[in-house]
């Protein structure tokens, strides 16, 4: 057996500040995604536990603890004394981890249904941890990732949207999750800065590019922005040019 990695990556160099992925089809003949690192690669299931391993005999272990709470809520008639340990909350952050790994790279692969899966996953895990951990510390180590997560969520599901033609859905998705994620009491008074939010507004911004002048979620946003600058000229030409198209729109032809 070839134990050398550099077989694997002959003509595969790792370039800094760059997520490098592709799949192969390992010996089982299912397809793995791998993630070139500096010291070697990452190889991941595509479903599943990205590792492949089912503990417990779970596909993952927020299931397995996820079922945990439904046989307690049968038994006892609410989740009232259902506790995680510190050693479950450990656990489940290292799995949580392991999803993040493959959602990234999915993300690359622009394969967003994947990375919508397995950032609502991640998000339940939060959830999970933070209601039901036994130790303030534990119910507050992944609280502030929860605007990660939920902005690459986000970004999943509105690319989706754009890929299936439907760009007004992907902005309504994006500025609903920049209002969910401003509202997070771990973000605070930090909105303003927060990079999760930032990068949304940025896609925002590509998707409006991407539209014609005339579209009406352009001019709206076209709108706001003049009344925001206190432009109230260029304002009352959009509001002109909205009215027009609307009432092009409800009159029939």
């Amino acid at each position: 057996m070839i134990r050398d990695l550099r077989t694997i990556l002959e003509g595969w160099e790792y370039e800094p500040g760059k997520i490098s992925v592709r799949k192969i089809i390992g010996r089982d003949g299912r397809e793995k995604i791998q993630t070139r690192i500096d010291l070697g690669v990452l190889q991941l299931e595509c479903t599943g536990r990205p590792d492949g391993q089912r503990p417990r005999a779970h596909e993952s272990l927020l299931d397995y603890h996820e079922q945990r709470l439904r046989e307690h809520i049968e038994i006892c008639g609410s989740d009232e004394d259902f506790v995680l340990s510190p050693e479950d909350c450990h656990e489940l952050r290292q799995e949580a981890y392991l999803y993040y790994q493959r959602y990234l790279s999915l993300f690359v692969l622009e394969e967003f249904d994947g990375v919508e899966r397995d950032t609502a996953r991640n998000l339940r895990l939060i959830d999970l941890c933070e209601r039901y951990a036994a130790t303030e510390a534990d119910r507050r180590a992944l609280r502030r990732q929860r605007a990660y997560v939920l902005m690459m969520n986000t970004r999943a599901r509105a690319y989706r949207a754009l890929h299936d033609g439907q760009p007004e859905r992907a902005l309504r998705i994006i500025d609903e999750a920049i209002a969910a994620i401003a509202a997070l009491p771990e973000v605070e008074d930090q909105a303003d800065r927060l990079p999760e939010l930032r990068t949304l507004r940025a896609q925002r911004l590509e998707i409006l590019d991407r539209l014609p002048d005339n579209a009406p979620v352009k001019l709206q946003s076209a709108l706001e922005q003049a009344l925001a600058c206190e432009d109230y000229e260029r304002a009352a030409e959009l509001r002109d040019l909205l009215g027009l198209r609307n009432r092009c729109t409800r009159e029939p032809t």
